[in-house]
């Protein structure tokens, strides 16, 4: 498949890599022995990858192309299937999965409220539902930045309430990529490992949690208790080869030596103007008025300034 910006295509580069590979990672730990529902799983490589554990994975996309990708390159995997559906209208009955997850999709459709109510209803009464979105203030506003392919981003009250509405036990998460990629919880506790956040003009003031995160992350449920059982925990996704650090690097350089042409440009310029200006008043002194009159044909070459 080819990635037109629209979903992530594995091999695309980039931060986008990191966040979308880590949310996946992290919701292994709620899909292990499940039945699981991926909503929006595109390419597949999501599905694949919680198969290694779940008990099932169906994974459902409205692409046909995307859907005749997936069955292509993940059909092998017995435990795996992929359908072609709408989100707001799943094929499947009441109950009939343990886990959801739904990375990146709300921002995507109109239907909001119908997405979220064919969620509940496949749902079972102790499953899960683990999505993810944009958070509008970071990912939009502070950025000035418009995805085209995003038709309704939601601020955090915004996303609380659609999903509140049907799930009253949410635990919140917040995701942001540097140069590895960090999910934490709101609410830190002892389990959940410890997150240190300094700014460089402080870096003795910390806080333990992320103060401006990239994407929410909400784990939901009808029922507190599967919502405890197991605790909050920090997640950070590593690229063993750093490539994203490198290719920073490596923009680092290039910056660093195009500002060196740059000043370097500058320099021969000034130079330039300066022997021009020399040369006007040397046509002023020696010309007066009359010559001066006529110094835009002199630095056109079209005459000849007086002799010295």
């Amino acid at each position: 498949m080819e990635f037109t910006g629209e979903r992530y295509i594995p091999g695309t580069r980039g931060e986008i890599w990191l966040e979308h590979w880590h949310r996946y990672h992290f919701a292994l730990r709620w899909a292990r022995g499940r039945r699981v529902l991926d909503v929006a799983c595109g390419e597949g490589y999501g599905s694949a990858l919680l198969a290694r554990s779940a008990a099932r994975v169906t994974g459902v996309d409205l692409s046909p192309q995307a859907i005749a990708h997936a069955r292509g390159a993940y059909g092998t995997v017995a435990n795996l299937t992929f359908i072609e559906s709408s989100c707001t209208r799943l094929p499947f009955p009441d109950g009939a999965f343990d886990l959801v997850v739904s990375f990146e999709t709300i921002e995507h459709i109109e239907g909001q409220e119908a997405f979220l109510d064919e969620v509940a209803r496949v749902l079972a009464p102790e499953g899960l539902l683990l999505m993810s979105c944009p958070n509008k203030v970071e990912y939009s506003d502070k950025r000035n930045y418009a995805n085209e392919f995003h038709v309704k981003e939601l601020y955090r009250e915004e996303l609380s309430a659609l999903v509140s509405k049907r799930f009253p036990a949410v635990a919140w998460y917040g995701q942001r990529p540097t140069f590895f990629s960090v999910i934490a919880p709101e609410e830190a506790r002892p389990a959940a490992g410890e997150l240190r956040e300094v700014a460089e003009a402080d870096p003795a003031l910390a806080a333990s949690l992320l103060a401006h995160p990239l994407y929410f992350l909400m784990l939901a449920s009808r029922s507190r208790a599967a919502i405890e059982e197991l605790p909050p925990a920090l997640s950070v996704l590593s690229d063993r080869g750093d490539w994203l650090y490198h290719d920073y690097e490596k923009s680092i350089r290039e910056l660093r030596a195009a500002a060196a042409e740059r000043d370097q440009a500058r320099g021969v310029l000034a130079e330039r103007d300066a022997a021009i200006a020399s040369r006007d008043h040397e046509i002023l002194r020696r010309g007066g008025l009359r010559w001066w009159l006529k110094l835009p044909l002199y630095r056109l070459g079209i005459l000849k300034p007086p002799s010295v």
